[in-house]
């Protein structure tokens, strides 16, 4: 395991990696490319960045040479970078990833027998938070540009070997936007990303197999449906508005009532696109069965899942995860009412890697080797 530099590296040359057609139509003409190839060109580079996965103009043989040395005067093709990856005993991958900025990242990447779900974060730090997420006391930082967005599946599909794009025998077969960060307080920037992603000509990952997590941004949940019409996951973890202020401190802004409705608008619910709320199990806190006869009365109607979510503890965690038994019934409730009630399996933990567990080794690891420079530093003598 390497250690983490702190010094900020400058920016470097804009990137075309993260770009959509419009965008790379642009880079085409800025390196003085005729106004009737632009959109050619814009297909080309497309082909190569999403489907192809090149790493370099080089690579892009059907591209002139001297066409690619113009955009390389100007252009790198571009991939943050990769300051750690880590994977874990269960096969679930973590890739610390580097902006241009010196700004640091998380993206997971998790195994299962017939599918694997790529977790990517949309901001630096998180402006939220949650009591109970790790990820959350950090603080927040800035938005991520929709080509660090897009660069996150670009890094995890390089580690993966997961070039040209094939429909079949994917790897990553999901992903799902419940990395660090709020998506719908960067919506722009998301749904940009977003649109790069489920371009069937690139990467093509369909926006059926794309979620995007929220913990109750409601002015943009119907946006979002009715702009990419992805799949939805609600952060509930809270059936009463009292306990959720303290868990969500968003729900002071849009209470369970309003949340609630935004979640039965959104276009195209229904019983073969399920909206996911995601349950965090707290020990005392919101895992009793009267929570459990709450949640089915609140979630009425609604086409839904429940994803039931042992607590990731870390130290000094204010809470305690809900023990086997209470969790169990807790889900045998849910179940009997109607509504898949899967209690997540943790995967990753001993990586970090686990729900709202991003980016807290990297802050740790940071924080020792300032203590390690001070300790280094001889004392200023006094005169």
């Amino acid at each position: 395991m390497t250690g983490i530099p702190t010094l900020i590296r400058a920016p470097a040359r804009p990137t075309l990696a993260g770009r959509g057609r419009a965008e790379l139509a642009e880079a085409a003409a800025a390196a003085g490319e005729p106004a009737e190839r632009h959109k050619m060109r814009a297909g080309q580079l497309f082909h190569w960045l999403y489907h192809r996965g090149a790493r370099s103009l080089d690579q892009m043989t059907s591209i002139s040479k001297d066409m690619r040395g113009r955009l390389g005067e100007q252009f790198d093709v571009g991939r943050d970078e990769v300051a750690r990856e880590q994977i874990s005993e269960d096969g679930t991958r973590k890739w610390l990833v580097r902006l241009a900025d010196g700004a640091l990242v998380e993206t997971v990447y998790i195994p299962e027998e017939d599918r694997g779900a790529l977790c990517v974060s949309s901001q630096v730090g998180c402006t939220l938070n949650c009591r109970f997420c790790h990820t959350g006391t950090q603080g927040w930082v800035r938005n991520l540009t929709a080509a660090e967005i897009v660069g996150q599946v670009l890094i995890a599909r390089d580690s993966l070997e997961e070039w040209p794009s094939q429909p079949d025998g994917r790897l990553i077969t999901n992903i799902v936007l419940m990395g660090m960060g709020e998506p719908l307080y960067n919506y722009d920037n998301v749904v940009a990303a977003l649109r790069i992603l489920m371009d069937p000509e690139g990467i093509a990952i369909s926006k059926r197999r794309i979620t995007v997590s929220t913990a109750g941004v409601v002015p943009m949940i119907p946006k979002l449906g009715a702009d990419v019409g992805t799949g939805l996951a609600i952060s509930l973890h809270a059936v009463r508005d009292d306990v959720r202020d303290e868990l969500v401190p968003l729900n002071k802004k849009y209470p369970i009532a309003e949340l609630l409705q935004a979640v039965r608008d959104y276009p195209g619910a229904s019983n073969s696109r399920r909206v996911t709320f995601e349950y965090a199990m707290l020990k005392g806190v919101n895992d009793s069965l009267a929570d459990a006869k709450e949640l089915a009365r609140l979630i009425a109607g609604i086409p839904a899942k429940v994803n039931l979510i042992p607590f990731n503890p870390w130290p000094g965690a204010p809470y305690a995860c809900s023990d086997d038994a209470t969790i169990a019934a807790f889900a045998e409730y849910m179940n009997r009412a109607g509504y898949s009630s899967p209690v997540r399996t943790p995967r990753g933990r001993d990586i970090l890697a686990a729900c709202g567990q991003l980016r807290s080794d990297s802050i740790r690891e940071r924080a020792g080797q300032r203590a390690a420079r001070l300790a280094a530093t001889p004392p200023v003598p006094t005169v």
